[in-house]
């Protein structure tokens, strides 16, 4: 997975996860990542937008692996805007992206089919009620994960500690932590 070097920016302090998930997901042969809230980048002098690495562009990685995999990633998002942006960032890779204006509990709820790998970062974390969203998040996309499922949850701390708590009584694992996020997986599940 060369192309996730192309990712390994200074600023991008959430590589070594996005990297870690990544190669994981790879060994599950996942195909379907579902993403809430997408890389938005970053505005300059009001109308240029650009990579904005302190937020990992994840919709941009993301829509990457699904290229080289043949997989494909659904990326929700309640503003408009953000998802503009983000289209162009991900425009190389528009044929393996279905971008969805609503808002993330309603698309999780009515997703259909099944998540390999899901990745939940809207409502910023600074909100009060982030941690709260995050957890209907998951409790939402729940019935779609199966046993080789990911999850990946962004700002840790600020909205994942509803989320982690529920997951681990809900028999997931953690199985990669930083200082900005936590990857999950069910326990039963072991891969070489």
């Amino acid at each position: 997975m060369f192309f996730l070097n192309n990712y390994k920016h200074y600023k991008n302090i959430r590589f070594g996860s996005f990297e870690f998930a990544l190669k994981e997901a790879d060994k599950r042969s996942h195909k379907i990542i579902v993403e809430t809230g997408v890389a938005r980048g970053k505005t300059k002098f009001f109308f240029f937008t650009r990579h904005n690495w302190k937020d990992g562009m994840s919709t941009l990685i993301f829509s990457n692996y699904a290229d080289y995999v043949g997989g494909h990633l659904y990326s929700c998002d309640i503003d408009q805007k953000n998802i503009n942006n983000a289209k162009k960032f991900s425009q190389k890779f528009k044929k393996s992206i279905t971008f969805v204006k609503d808002d993330s509990l309603n698309f999780l709820k009515n997703f259909k089919g099944k998540i390999d790998f899901l990745y939940l970062d809207a409502l910023d974390g600074q909100f009060a009620e982030a941690s709260r969203h995050q957890l209907k998040e998951i409790q939402c996309a729940e019935d779609k994960l199966h046993s080789k499922s990911l999850v990946l949850l962004d700002d840790k701390e600020t909205k994942t500690n509803l989320s982690v708590e529920y997951m681990l009584k809900k028999n997931f694992k953690i199985i990669n932590e930083t200082d900005e996020q936590i990857l999950l997986s069910y326990k039963q599940t072991v891969f070489q």
